[in-house]
């Protein structure tokens, strides 16, 4: 099989559909699923020469699947950049991306507001051996030049973050980096390749959880890095050859088929994120609320710049209390009041989710870790899905509007 040529300069809708076909003798325009764990060679001799990599050809599904090489080719694409290599999860792609970059005695420098599983990679597994992190603002490049060292190897960041959508500016990010000789890791996660690419910016490796908008419709596991190819191939494939943190064919294929629809999915849940997050500044029970494509964001100028001029589909909000305790009570309040929006910690899907991050995602931190980060007992997190926005206002306003505001 030969991958499909495709015309230079296509747009980025066209790539998610097009990129990284490879027909069989069929002639399929749907991608082919391989279901397969080996394949058979032609010969001895053949059987050699590929488990030596001296001749291209899939030999295993743990080294490559061609299911699962249509997908790294697309999102490649998609990202800008020259390679990807998918793993089994999100998590397992930053495992993935510590295992080939770190070793002891490096020292990374990384936002506090990163997801809480990212923060307990960092700090609880990494750190087993011999690899020392610092956290630090995510929105404060001095914060991170300060940081900088010597044995300084790594930075990584999400940019918006999980849950309370503060950006970092990633070219600055890029450039401390780079000024030290260290690498910038960017999660792009929350705006996918729709609305960012991070490789624009000067980021070394685009890390996924395609669990989240490239699956789209949350069937799957799925995680991926794209970078150079020089990192795919002397770096990251080695180990998961050998550690097999790889991703199954037909999960593949589920994200795959998944991007297909991703920028359009994108354009409209961003839409309908806006005017949620502008109904919600309304709300007299709602003390804040947290969206980059708000004006009143902080960081507004900076997500219309790099997120082509959207705010994501994720909007959260603090709950007005007088308490810590009365907080965390109007936030289960209102999300038990919903009768149309999810209560699961997934986002990217079709179908609206909310959840309270400081039990759930959030919830293995510290206490002082989770004040570091700015995470609530009253914040509530909605992923904003593909319902008709009047139908998500009147689910959050059923909770809402039954809550005593205290005078």
């Amino acid at each position: 099989m030969k991958e499909m040529q495709l015309p230079p300069d296509l747009h980025l809708d066209t790539l998610a559909v097009r990129a990284g076909i490879e027909r069989s003798q069929y002639g399929e325009n749907s991608e082919a699923l391989y279901l397969t764990s080996s394949f058979v060679q032609p010969d001895a001799a053949s059987a050699a020469r590929r488990f030596a990599q001296e001749e291209e050809g899939y030999v295993y599904s743990r080294v490559a699947n061609p299911t699962v090489s249509a997908m790294e080719i697309r999102l490649a694409a998609l990202e800008g950049t020259e390679a990807a290599i998918a793993t089994s999860s999100g998590m397992a792609a930053i495992l993935l991306l510590g295992m080939g970059l770190l070793r002891a005695g490096d020292h990374v420098v990384c936002s506090q507001s990163v997801f809480g599983s990212t923060i307990k990679l960092f700090s609880g597994e990494f750190s087993k051996f011999g690899i020392e992190t610092t956290y630090v603002s995510q929105t404060d490049p001095v914060a991170w030049a300060a940081a900088m060292r010597p044995n300084t190897k790594l930075l990584f960041a999400e940019t918006p973050t999980n849950p309370l959508t503060d950006l970092c500016d990633i070219q600055a990010l890029a450039d401390i980096a780079h000024a030290g000789g260290a690498l910038l890791a960017v999660d792009n996660c929350f705006c996918s390749p729709a609305l960012q690419q991070p490789k624009r910016f000067g980021a070394d490796f685009i890390i996924h959880s395609g669990t989240k908008y490239l699956d789209g419709q949350g069937r799957v596991l799925a995680g991926a890095i794209c970078c150079d190819k020089r990192y795919v191939d002397q770096v990251f494939l080695p180990i998961t050859r050998t550690a097999g943190m790889v991703l199954s064919p037909f999960n593949a294929w589920v994200v795959l088929k998944g991007m297909e629809t991703l920028s359009i999915r994108m354009q409209a849940q961003c839409q309908s994120a806006l005017a949620l997050a502008t109904w919600l500044q309304q709300q007299p029970q709602v003390a804040h609320v947290y969206y980059p494509g708000l004006p009143s964001h902080p960081q507004h100028a900076l997500a219309m710049r790099q997120q082509s001029g959207l705010g994501g589909a994720v909007v959260s909000f603090d709950m007005v209390a007088t308490s810590v305790e009365q907080a965390r009570a109007n936030a289960f309040h209102v999300i038990d009041s919903t009768q149309v929006c999810s209560i699961t910690t997934n986002l990217g899907d079709t179908k609206t989710t909310i959840a309270h991050p400081a039990t759930t995602s959030h919830g293995r931190l510290t206490e002082a870790q989770r004040q570091a980060a700015g995470i609530g007992q009253g914040l509530v997190r909605v992923a904003v899905g593909l319902e008709n926005i009047e139908d998500l206002k009147a689910d959050l306003a059923r909770g809402l509007g039954s809550l005593k505001v205290p005078l």
